[in-house]
Parts: C-alpha cells; sequence; structure tokens
C-alpha cells in the first residue's frame, strides 16, 4: 500500500485527496543517509540486547560491556543521521566504524576459533565505512552553501514576476469579507477605514 493511500486515513471529509505524491527534495546521497541512520538503530538494538551472543559469535569473550556500549554509540549516532543535521550523524558513524574495526583486529588472530566469523564481519564494517564516507561526501557536497553566493530561483513559480512586484499586492485589493466585519461594541472601538 503505497504511502498516499496510509494518508487517507488520517485526512477530514472535505480534505482533498492526494493522488501522487510530487518530486523529492532528498538526494541520493539523503537516502542513503537515511538508509544508514535506520541501519544503526538496528544495529544498536541487536548490540544493546543481545551483546553476548555477538560476542560469542566472534571470539570476543569478556568484550560484552564494550559491545553494550557500541550499541549505545550506534543509537546516538543514528539520531543525527536521520535529521537534519546528516552531517555530523555520518561523522559519527565514520568514527563509530574505525572503533569496530579496531576491536574486530584481534579477533582475526588464528588463535581464534571463530576468526572465520570476525572475518566476515569486519569486511562488513569495511563496506559500510565505505558507505558511511560516500554519503558524508554526498551529503556534504549536496547542501554545501558558499559563503555570500545566494541560491537561483529563476525557475521556481512562487513569485513569478519576481519579489519586487510582489510586493504589496496583498494589501492593494484587500476587501474585509462582511461576514468577517466586526458588530456591536468592538465595532465602535475600531479606528473607521479610510476608502
Amino acid at each position: 500500500m503505497p504511502a498516499t493511500n496510509l494518508t487517507r486515513i488520517a485526512r477530514s471529509k472535505g480534505d482533498p485527496r492526494i493522488e501522487r505524491k510530487g518530486p523529492s527534495s532528498l538526494t541520493d546521497a539523503d537516502r542513503l543517509a537515511r538508509a544508514l541512520g535506520w541501519l544503526s538503530i538496528g544495529l544498536g538494538m541487536t548490540e544493546l540486547v543481545a551483546p553476548g551472543r555477538i560476542a560469542r559469535t566472534l571470539g570476543l569473550h569478556g568484550k560484552e560491556g564494550l559491545i553494550r556500549g557500541y550499541g549505545a554509540r550506534e543509537l546516538a549516532s543514528a539520531i543525527p543521521t536521520l535529521s537534519v543535521n546528516k552531517q555530523v550523524g555520518l561523522a559519527s558513524r565514520i568514527a563509530g566504524d574505525a572503533l569496530d574495526l579496531a576491536t574486530l583486529a584481534p579477533a582475526l588472530h588464528h588463535s581464534n576459533p571463530k576468526r572465520h566469523n570476525a572475518a566476515i564481519a569486519t569486511a562488513l564494517v569495511a563496506g559500510i565505512t565505505l558507505l558511511d564516507i560516500a554519503a558524508y561526501a554526498g551529503v556534504k557536497a549536496a547542501h554545501r552553501r558558499e559563503p555570500g553566493s545566494d541560491r537561483d530561483y529563476s525557475d521556481r513559480s512562487g513569485l513569478p514576476r519576481g519579489p519586487q512586484a510582489s510586493r504589496g499586492l496583498a494589501r492593494k485589493d484587500f476587501q474585509i469579507p462582511p461576514d468577517y466585519r466586526a458588530e456591536g461594541t468592538v465595532a465602535a472601538e475600531l479606528p473607521a477605514r479610510a476608502s
């Protein structure tokens, strides 16, 4: 069921129907950042709930508290990654990936019977790190504002004749509808309008 169908549940009878969504202002980097933010939530919850199982699977016995702390870190980085300030969240994800890789490095030792699992986890973290870096670079480039530069809105139709020609138009032909006019004692207190 498309999201436009779900919005009909909360609408009143007189509200217009949404037939289709317009173009999104989100860039591909914004969408990637959103996906990485949701990944952080899922991974963070898993690390908080099952640190012992993760430690056993990777051969990181005795690191359960560290894994639980990494889960809290994942959740903390998910919040800004899913918000407007994606760069901060993505930068914290990149730093967290470096910590994850450093934690997984000892698990790759030949004495670890679970080193195969640790190698898979290391490859996954390395891949996600590359995605985090790509998302960070893309979000930074897409939302960059040069100091002193103005954005070009000439292709927008909100003010087709420009802002100068549009100033005062609402006041120029403004007439108070009869059903909005004050009556009784309030009307006597209002200043008279010049015609």
